[in-house]
C-alpha cells in the first residue's frame, strides 16, 4: 500500500511539474470567407515565417488540412453549425466523416482539437445547440474506435451571450434559458478533460458603450483598477475581468476543474462611421500586442493568477464576403498579398510593435517623450509606475540603486523615466502616454548625465542605460534557464525512482 501510494505520489508530482513547463499559448484563427486569399499551401508558408504555432480552421477542408501536413503547426478543425443535425443523429455519419475527411490526414498533419458547431446558441438558422451535445459525444465515440480520443479533444465553442451576467465577475453566472444544453454540455467536458472554449470580444463592449467603457481599459492600456466588490479583486482590462466571469460561472454549477480557452479574440482595423472612433490598425495593433503578451507571460487573471491560457487571435485575413457592419470584413492581420497590416511578434518577446497600415512606420515622433505631470498626485504616480514595471512589462533596472537614473531618488524622476520606457515600446501614441493623467508628452530631450531617455525607435545615445538593461533581461532569462534546468533534473530523479520501484 505504501508503495502504491509513493507511485501514485511521484506520478502526480511529475505530472504537476510537466505542467508547470509550458506556459500560455497564442494561436490565430484562419476564415476563409473571401475571395482573395492566398492558397493553402501559401497561408502555411505565411504562418511558419511568422512563429505561430498553433492555428483554427472552421472546417475540415481537405485541401487546408493537406497544407498543413509534415509541419509542426497544431491544428484545431471545426464541424460547422449546418453538419450538426446529421452528426447528431447517426454515428455511422460521424464514423464515414472520421474515415474520409480526417484520417486520411492525421497524423501528418497535426489535429489537436475539433470543435463540433460555432457558437451554436447564436444561430438563428437552426436550433443548433440541441445538436450540439450528442454530436460531440458521437465524435468521441468514433475517436475512441480509432484510439485518437486522448490525442485529440473534443469541444464548441460559444459566445460570451452564454452569460446571463458578467459584471462584477465574481456575479458571473450563464443564461438559464441554455440550461437544457449547459449542464450535458458541462458534464461532457468535464468528463473528458476537455476546455470551455469562449469567443471573447471586450471592441464590442466599447463600440456599444463608449461612454461607459474606457478605451484604455479595453486595450490593457488602463493605469487605474476597476474593483469587484465581492472580492476585493482589481482589474485592469476587461478580457481578464470577462475571463473571471466565466470561471465564476462555471464555479457556481460546480464545474471547478474545467479549463478556458478563448478560440477569438481581438480587433477590427477598419468600421462603418459608428465605429470609427474604436476599429483602427492603431488600436488592433495595441490590442492584440497586449494580449499576447498577456498570455505568453502566464499573467493569468486576478481570479487565478498565474495560470497558463491557451488564446486564438481573430483573424488571419480580412474576410469581404462576411455581412453585417463594416468591421465584420477586417479583422486581418495580413492582406492578401501576405503583407502584413501591421507588425505583431506572436513570441511576445518584442518590446515595441509598429504599425505598416499607411505605408510607414507609425511609431510617435522621434524628438517626443513621455514624463511624470507635474499635477499628478503622489499616489496615482506610485500606482502608474508600480504597474509600469509589472503588468506593464518594463524593465525599471535604470531607476534601481548604484544605476544611472536613480538619483535624483524622487518619485517623479523615477516615474518619468519608466513612464518614458513604456511610451516609447509601445509606438509612443498618446495612450501610451496615458497613464490614468500622471503622464505628459513633452518635446525637450529629458536625457541628463547618464541617465539616458529612449526614443520610439529605441535608441540610445549613450551606452550606459543599454548596459544596464541588457544585463537585466540576461538574468533574467538566466533565472528562467535556471529554473527550467532544475525542473527538469527533477523530473529525470523522479524517473529513475519509479524505475526503481518497479523493479
Amino acid at each position: 500500500m505504501a508503495r502504491d501510494f509513493k507511485l501514485i505520489f511521484s506520478i502526480s508530482l511529475l505530472l504537476l511539474l510537466l505542467d508547470c513547463c509550458y506556459g500560455g499559448k497564442v494561436g490565430v484563427c484562419y476564415g476563409r470567407s473571401a475571395d482573395d486569399l492566398p492558397t493553402p499551401a501559401k497561408v502555411v508558408q505565411l504562418i511558419q515565417q511568422h512563429n505561430i504555432k498553433y492555428v483554427r480552421i472552421y472546417d475540415y477542408n481537405s485541401q487546408v488540412l493537406k497544407a498543413f501536413g509534415n509541419t509542426s503547426i497544431e491544428l484545431m478543425i471545426g464541424v460547422p453549425n449546418s453538419d450538426l443535425n446529421a452528426f447528431s443523429q447517426s454515428q455511422s455519419n460521424v464514423d464515414t466523416w472520421l474515415k474520409n475527411s480526417v484520417l486520411p490526414y492525421y497524423p501528418t498533419t497535426k489535429i489537436t482539437y475539433i470543435t463540433v458547431g460555432a457558437e451554436s446558441t447564436d444561430d438563428p438558422h437552426i436550433n443548433a445547440s440541441s445538436f450540439v451535445v450528442p454530436a460531440m459525444q458521437n465524435v468521441l465515440t468514433g475517436l475512441r474506435k480509432v484510439g485518437l480520443s486522448r490525442r485529440i479533444k473534443v469541444s464548441t465553442t460559444l459566445s460570451l451571450g452564454i452569460l446571463s451576467r458578467s459584471f462584477p465577475p465574481s456575479a458571473g453566472a450563464f443564461n438559464s434559458s441554455y440550461a437544457y444544453f449547459l449542464r450535458p454540455m458541462l458534464e461532457f467536458l468535464a468528463e473528458n478533460k476537455s476546455p470551455f472554449m469562449i469567443d471573447l470580444y471586450p471592441y464590442y463592449a466599447y463600440r456599444d458603450s463608449p461612454n461607459n467603457v474606457s478605451l484604455d481599459y479595453v486595450l490593457f492600456e488602463s493605469s487605474s483598477e476597476v474593483i469587484d466588490p465581492n472580492t476585493g479583486l482589481l482589474y485592469k482590462n476587461m478580457f481578464d475581468a470577462q475571463v473571471d466571469a466565466l470561471y465564476y460561472a462555471l464555479t457556481a454549477l460546480n464545474f471547478r476543474t474545467i479549463k478556458i480557452m478563448v478560440t477569438e479574440t481581438g480587433w477590427p482595423t477598419k468600421g462603418s462611421p459608428k465605429e470609427k472612433a474604436a476599429a483602427s490598425p492603431d488600436n488592433a495593433e495595441t490590442y492584440n500586442s497586449n494580449i499576447i503578451r498577456h498570455v505568453v507571460t502566464n499573467q493569468g487573471t486576478p481570479a487565478k493568477p498565474g495560470e497558463a491560457m491557451n488564446v486564438y487571435i481573430f483573424s488571419l485575413f480580412n474576410e469581404n464576403r462576411k455581412t453585417g457592419l463594416d468591421s465584420e470584413r477586417n479583422w486581418g492581420l495580413f492582406y492578401p498579398d501576405q503583407t502584413s497590416v501591421y507588425q505583431l511578434d506572436f513570441t511576445g518577446k518584442s518590446n515595441g510593435f509598429h504599425s505598416n497600415s499607411s505605408g510607414t512606420n507609425s511609431s510617435g515622433s522621434s524628438n517626443s517623450w513621455c514624463i511624470a505631470s507635474s499635477k499628478a498626485s503622489e499616489r496615482d504616480l506610485k500606482g502608474a509606475l508600480d504597474w509600469a514595471c509589472g503588468p506593464g512589462n518594463v524593465d525599471c533596472t535604470a531607476i534601481q540603486p548604484s544605476q544611472p537614473c536613480f538619483q535624483p531618488d524622487t518619485l517623479v524622476s523615477h516615474a518619468s523615466f519608466v513612464f518614458n520606457s513604456y511610451f516609447q515600446q509601445n509606438r509612443a501614441t498618446d495612450v501610451a502616454c496615458s497613464f490614468g493623467g500622471a503622464g505628459v508628452k513633452v518635446n525637450k530631450d529629458p536625457s541628463y548625465d547618464k541617465c539616458i531617455y529612449i526614443t520610439a525607435g529605441g535608441n540610445k545615445t549613450k551606452a550606459t542605460n543599454a548596459t544596464a538593461l541588457t544585463s537585466s533581461a540576461s538574468t533574467s532569462r538566466g533565472n528562467e534557464l535556471l529554473q527550467w534546468i532544475l525542473k527538469l533534473c527533477l523530473m529525470i530523479s523522479l524517473f529513475f525512482s519509479l524505475h526503481s520501484m518497479n523493479s
